[in-house]
C-alpha cells in the first residue's frame, strides 16, 4: 500500500461516524506533520536546482542598487567577496531562496492540508482560496521587498562621506536583501493563515479583531525593523498593505462565523424536527 493511500485510510479513520469530528491523536499529528515535511523539503530542493540557473539573473536584480550608487558618488562601491568559497556560498544561498519562493505553492499547501482534520468536508472546498490567496500574497511580498530595497540601500549609503568608499561584504549584503524579500513575503501570508485558523474553528473573528491595537504594533514595528529609521516612505510601504491585509482577514473570519453559526442553528432545528 502507497503512502497516499495509507493517508486516505486514515482520513478515512477519523471521518467515521464513530469519530464525526475527525480528531486525530498526538502521535497521528507528529507523523503527518513529519510527512508533509518531508514533502516541503523535497519541494524545495528540486525547485533549488531550477533556482541555481537562475542566480545569475538574481545576482543582477540584486546588485542594482550598487550601480546606482555608483553613478550618485562616481564610482567607489562594490561587492567584495573575501573569501575563495564565498561566491559558491552565495549562489547556493540564492538558489535555495529561489528554491522556496518557485516551491511556494507546494509548501502552502501542505501547510494547509496539515490543518484538514480540524475541517469539515464542506468546508475542505476553501483549499483552492486559501491556496489564491497565499500564493500571490507571498510573492507580491517579495517583490515589494524587492521594490524597497533599493530605497534603504542608497538611503543608508547617504550617511558615508562622499570623499570615502564603500565596500560591501558579499554575504551580508546578499543575506540583509534575501532575508528582507522572504521576511515580508511571509508577513503578508499571515493574515491568510489567520483566516485559515478561523475555518478550523481554532480562531475567532472577534477574538482577531480584539487584538486589532497588537497587530498595528506589531506591523509598526516589523516596518521599524526591517527599513532603516530614516526611511520612513520604505516603513509606510509596508506597514500599510499588512494593516491593511490584517484587517481584510477580521472581516473574512468575522463573516465565517456568522455562516457557521447560521448553519449549526439550520442543523439544531433539522435535529430537533426529526
Amino acid at each position: 500500500m502507497t503512502a497516499p493511500q495509507k493517508q486516505r485510510r486514515k482520513r478515512q479513520k477519523y471521518s467515521s461516524k464513530s469519530n464525526p469530528q475527525g480528531k486525530m491523536r498526538l502521535a497521528d499529528h507528529l507523523i503527518e506533520f513529519r510527512n508533509r515535511f518531508i514533502i516541503c523539503a523535497l519541494a524545495i530542493i528540486v525547485a533549488m536546482i531550477g533556482g541555481f540557473l537562475l542566480t545569475d539573473f538574481a545576482f543582477d536584480v540584486l546588485r542594482r542598487p550598487i550601480d546606482v550608487l555608483n553613478e550618485q558618488r562616481d564610482g567607489g562601491v562594490s561587492i567584495n567577496f573575501g573569501n575563495v568559497t564565498t561566491a559558491f556560498d552565495l549562489r547556493l544561498q540564492v538558489a535555495l531562496t529561489l528554491g522556496v519562493v518557485i516551491a511556494s505553492p507546494v509548501w502552502l499547501y501542505q501547510a494547509w492540508m496539515f490543518m484538514m482534520p480540524g475541517l469539515r468536508k464542506g468546508e475542505r472546498r476553501y483549499v483552492l482560496g486559501f491556496l489564491g490567496a497565499a500564493i500571490p500574497l507571498f510573492l507580491g511580498g517579495n517583490v515589494l521587498g524587492i521594490f524597497i530595497m533599493p530605497r534603504i540601500i542608497e538611503m543608508m549609503a547617504t550617511f558615508v562621506p562622499i570623499e570615502d568608499t564603500i565596500w560591501y561584504d558579499a554575504k551580508t549584503y546578499y543575506s540583509f536583501v534575501l532575508t528582507l524579500c522572504l521576511a515580508v513575503g511571509i508577513a503578508f501570508v499571515v493574515p491568510v493563515l489567520l483566516v485559515m485558523l478561523n475555518f478550523a474553528g481554532i480562531l475567532e473573528g472577534m477574538s482577531i479583531l480584539k487584538a486589532w491595537r497588537y497587530a498595528v504594533l506589531i506591523c509598526a514595528l516589523f516596518g521599524a525593523i526591517a527599513t532603516p529609521a530614516a526611511d520612513v516612505l520604505s516603513m509606510f510601504l509596508l506597514m500599510v498593505p499588512m494593516i491593511v491585509l490584517y484587517f481584510l482577514a477580521v472581516g473574512i473570519a468575522v463573516l465565517n462565523d456568522r455562516r457557521r453559526r447560521k448553519r449549526d442553528e439550520k442543523e439544531a432545528a433539522a435535529t430537533l424536527n426529526a
